[in-house]
């Protein structure tokens, strides 16, 4: 039975829910539904992004309005276009089976008339961004001075924009005896007072606790000098192969500088900020939905209404100056069930700010070293013999391979195998071996495969995403198969086609025995002591006790990427990149530069020997 069945929905809405393939309310939608169904009442409902907020209220109030009346029965305000229209057309899909419900979208930099007709052919619902309501109100475009229902949806975001007069001139020309239904992720002071100033005795829905981040999500914070900011940033990129992220800055200067410097080392990104035109941005934003942009750099303001459901990391490359707007940055990954990664890059000033972000989400940060060259290396590699055994093979080849063949019959097969991966790996190593560890600590890291006699073992293991393993499900996966307790098994690192995983020192002979002759759904698992220990020899907990999901990165990139010229647009001279040498040309160093190094030499032993026994099974 849908439990969608048992909130008092009609028969209409099911039919909508089936369609969308919902089976299980969220949180708040199992709170609100029932409640707003119940009675007309104000409520005031906190919950983080991306927890079905906009079904939490829209069943409700689809179900309350008289689709035979073609008078505006309610309002729903959010802070940007793009939210304006997602909700809009979230409201039709879910309204699909009422005839004659109408809703109409109402928001800047399209035709205000064609707007204003579309609600006079008559629209029971109308979604609209505070500035443009304001405008067709004092145009006398629009009538609500006799609707039932108001909902403020993402309230605290419209408010840190600077709506707060809009909103409480629009609330003004409302009915007093209507519902008002106030959605947002945190309850800042401004928050407060409307719900003070035009809400009647609400009652409070709270999903988790105030404030609070998304327990889906995992945070991290990485400790470097200023001037390593960005060799830092690309580093974190290079160590998930199949990075899907959203990168903040403070300001659009900062916003547009980091794009442009990421798009010259080849990495496909795009800025997102206030000065692009409307479409412009709907450029980068359907690039980005289309996975042609991997990483896209945004201001706070611009990033508001961004709603795509498989962002990997959040990264925050410079921390906003309001503690809260944090909540909303890491509310963009981990969504819809699914967990994601938080990342923070600060100097030793800004350490404190860590602490307040932790009282505020009421989760714990986890300090991570940036990644060296030779662990990126390292995972680099392992992507690439991934996605070279599986990809798919396009026969047209099949007319070249009696003369590649020719070419290549004297080599023998492991040579081939170290041949055929060092034409990518060289262009790692050799960058790599020279470069210098960029995490403030200063810590050393492991450089060889030697299991350590104390301290933790950081492991290889051939499972990962495509296998359904996240961070959670490997750790209890591994808890599980090797009878371990809950904190034996820590930075647990999930790639696409493989994972690492620390325990202590002690536990590592138990680790190789079992888990290497150990069959998953009959595939053999093959586990190796890797050559970096995750960032350092001494223990350290997850995130709040649990592994550390790391869910892509950019991938082997050893050419420019085109793709990455679509969003962004560059503007003026450029700066030198990263750790560059002078003069030279940045696509030709887009594989060495831009992909992480590993420091101090020598090949990736553990993997040859795989790929020998792989071809002997």
């Amino acid at each position: 039975m849908n439990k969608f069945e048992q909130l008092g929905l009609n028969e209409s809405l099911l039919l909508a829910i089936k369609d969308l393939g919902f089976e299980n309310p969220s949180e708040v939608q199992e709170k609100a539904i029932p409640l707003l169904l119940e009675k007309d009442t104000d409520i005031v409902a906190l919950a983080q992004t991306g927890t079905g907020k906009t079904a939490a209220f829209g069943f409700p109030l689809i179900q309350k309005i008289d689709a035979e009346n073609r008078e505006t029965q309610a309002l729903i305000l959010s802070p940007t276009r793009e939210l304006c229209l997602q909700i809009t057309n979230e409201i039709k899909l879910y309204s699909k089976y009422i005839k004659g419900l109408h809703t109409v979208a109402v928001y800047g930099g399209a035709s205000i008339t064609e707007q204003a007709k579309d609600i006079r052919r008559g629209a029971q619902i109308i979604v609209a961004t505070p500035g443009r309501m304001q405008d067709m109100i004092n145009r006398g475009m629009v009538n609500i001075k006799n609707i039932n229902y108001c909902v403020l949806d993402e309230a605290d975001e419209m408010l840190n924009m600077g709506f707060y007069e809009d909103i409480t001139s629009i609330l003004s020309d409302t009915p007093k005896e209507k519902s008002t239904w106030l959605f947002s992720a945190t309850m800042p002071q401004e928050v407060a007072r409307i719900a003070k100033d035009f809400m009647r005795k609400p009652l409070e829905i709270t999903v988790g606790h105030k404030n609070s981040g998304n327990e889906n999500v995992s945070h991290e914070f990485y400790l470097v000098s200023a001037r390593d900011r960005y060799a830092a940033l690309k580093r974190l990129a290079d160590a998930n192969p199949d990075i899907f992220s959203v990168i903040f800055c403070r300001t659009k200067r900062d916003t547009q500088a980091v794009a442009e410097k990421l798009i010259e080392d080849g990495y496909s990104a795009a800025a997102l900020h206030g000065d692009l035109s409307q479409a412009q941005r709907d450029g980068v934003m359907k690039s980005f939905r289309g996975r042609q942009i991997q990483m896209l750099v945004a201001t706070d303001v611009a990033a508001r209404g961004i709603d795509v459901d498989d962002i990997t990391h959040v990264i925050n490359y410079q921390l906003p100056d309001e503690v809260e707007t944090y909540t909303h940055r890491s509310g963009r990954t981990g969504r819809a069930g699914k967990s994601g990664t938080s990342l923070v890059i600060i100097t030793k000033s800004e350490l404190r700010k860590i602490s307040a972000i932790e009282r505020i989400i009421k989760m714990k940060f986890e300090e991570k070293p940036i990644p060296s060259g030779m662990e990126i290396c390292e995972i680099q590699l392992f992507h690439l013999a991934n996605k070279i055994k599986d990809v798919e093979v396009d026969h047209e080849i099949d007319t070249y391979l009696p003369a590649i063949e020719e070419v290549l019959k004297d080599i023998p097969k492991e040579e081939l195998i170290k041949k055929m991966v060092s034409v990518e790996f060289n262009r790692f190593i050799n960058y790599y071996k020279k470069s210098r560890d960029l995490s403030s600590d200063g810590g050393t890291r492991r450089e060889s495969g030697e299991m350590p006699t104390d301290g933790a073992v950081r492991f290889f293991i051939n499972i990962g995403a495509r296998d359904n393993f996240d961070w959670m499900s490997l750790k209890d996966f591994l808890k599980e198969t090797l009878d371990l307790g809950r904190d034996d098994v820590f930075k647990v690192d999930v790639k696409e086609g493989f994972s690492f995983f620390n325990t202590d020192a002690e536990l590592a002979p138990k680790v190789m025995e079992i888990l290497n002759s150990f069959q998953l759904e009959g595939r053999k698992i093959n586990v190796e002591i890797s050559k970096n220990d995750g960032g350092s020899n001494s223990r350290r907990r997850d995130h709040n006790g649990r592994g550390g999901e790391r869910r892509g990165g950019g991938g082997f990139r050893g050419e420019r990427s085109d793709r990455g010229s679509k969003g962004g647009e560059r503007r003026g001279g450029s700066e030198r990149r990263g750790d560059s040498k002078p003069g030279e040309r940045k696509f030709e160093k887009r594989g060495t530069e831009s992909r992480g190094r590993r420091s101090e030499g020598g090949e990736s032993k553990g993997f040859f020997e795989k790929a020998k026994r792989s071809r002997r099974s």
